[in-house]
């Protein structure tokens, strides 16, 4: 019986040694387990890290690009203003020089009327001509200016005889 005792704890010894292996191999595998998600998470981590900066540098380009695209639409609002400005300093300049030339017309060699005979209206036609032979309507025009609507209907009633005399008497 001392053999069959000895043989009993020697199977008893061989299994524990065998389930001691199996729970040490399987604790390695737990611990090698743990370590690989370990590094998986330090991964994310990582990523997750490089998400945000990348995050944060758009966020930062994209305030830079608002401020840019804020600076260069002031520009813009501040060159259409300066261009409307010196549009309409020309368009005043051109009125005045206008305004010159119809006083001054009479004067010129241009003027094909005896200045003594002329009425300066000033609008909507700037003289009329009372020669012997002829009443003429005068519209005197400088640079590229061009008739105005009211001017060129004047013009039409004239060239189709559309022009009449009116004698008011009063009492």
């Amino acid at each position: 019986m001392s053999y069959f005792l000895s043989f009993l704890l020697i199977l008893c010894i061989g299994g524990c040694i065998i389930l001691y292996n199996r729970a040490l191999s399987h604790e390695q595998s737990r611990h090698k387990l743990i370590r690989e998600n370990q590094e998986f998470i330090d991964v994310i981590k990582e990523l997750n890290a490089a998400e945000l900066e990348a995050r944060q540098n758009q966020l930062h380009h994209d305030k830079e690009s608002q401020a840019q695209i804020a600076l260069l639409e002031k520009q813009l609002s501040d060159s259409e203003d300066t261009r409307r400005a010196t549009l309409s300093q020309k368009k005043s300049s051109e009125v005045r020089l206008g305004h010159i030339a119809e006083t001054l017309a009479p004067f010129l060699d241009q003027f094909d009327f005896d200045p003594e005979n002329c009425v300066f209206l000033g609008k909507p036609i700037d003289y009329i001509s009372f020669d012997d032979d002829a009443v003429t309507l005068i519209e005197v025009k400088s640079g590229k200016s061009q008739l105005s609507s009211k001017q060129r209907h004047i013009r039409d009633l004239v060239k189709s005889n559309q022009v009449n005399w009116k004698e008011i008497r009063i009492t």
